[in-house]
């Protein structure tokens, strides 16, 4: 663990409110250093000719015509539904 230290780990757990043990701090580090190691190497590449990105692909809005079509009865949207009461789908509490 050269590049992040067990303070630095134990105080991102705390962050996380995480309590990590003694041999899982020195096996994350492990990890975290290799994970850092990775993105230093990253640094090395020639980027010069390489147009910043937001995104790999490109992302673009796709809109369709908003029509009118013939929807679903209120018997066939319900038959596939755990429990109903008047129509409605009823639904476990999550209020008290």
């Amino acid at each position: 663990m050269e590049r992040i230290s067990k303070e630095n780990i134990r105080h991102v757990a705390e962050l996380a409110r995480l309590e990590l043990k003694e041999e899982e701090i020195a096996h994350f580090g492990e990890q975290l250093d290799k994970i850092i190691l990775a993105a230093e190497e990253l640094n090395e590449l020639n980027t010069d000719n390489v147009e910043a990105t937001s995104h790999v692909v490109d992302v673009r809005n796709v809109m369709r015509r908003d029509e009118v079509k013939e929807s679903l009865s209120r018997e066939d949207a319900l038959k596939n539904a755990p429990d109903e009461d008047e129509g409605q789908v009823r639904v476990p509490s999550v209020l008290d």
